[in-house]
């Protein structure tokens, strides 16, 4: 996989772990805003560019949020993942009210 690639598969990522935050919030307008997204990207020896593969990630929640979806990040590479996935996306929202 490209890095390209990999960083479509972290907005994909971030994209669902976005829906199955809005189901438990009860909509998309009840997340006021990203606390902190960690991502994970499975990685050959050598490959240092975990941060721009997670950037998919992170400019999905600023499309979506604007300044509200300005958060903490990490982007930890590791040798495998569950699944054979490529990448896995974890996020921290704050809930209105």
């Amino acid at each position: 996989m490209t890095p390209d690639e990999a960083r479509e598969a972290a907005r994909l990522c971030a994209l669902n772990a976005l829906a199955a935050a809005a189901a438990e919030a009860g909509g998309l307008a009840n997340v006021r805003r990203v606390v902190k997204v960690t991502g994970y990207v499975a990685s050959a020896p050598g490959f240092n560019g975990q941060p721009a593969v997670l950037n998919g990630a992170s400019e999905l929640l600023g499309d979506v949020f604007g300044e509200a979806g300005l958060h903490a990040r990490s982007a930890v590479g590791v040798t495998e993942l569950p699944l054979g996935a490529c990448v896995e996306v974890e996020l921290i929202v704050e809930l209105a009210g």
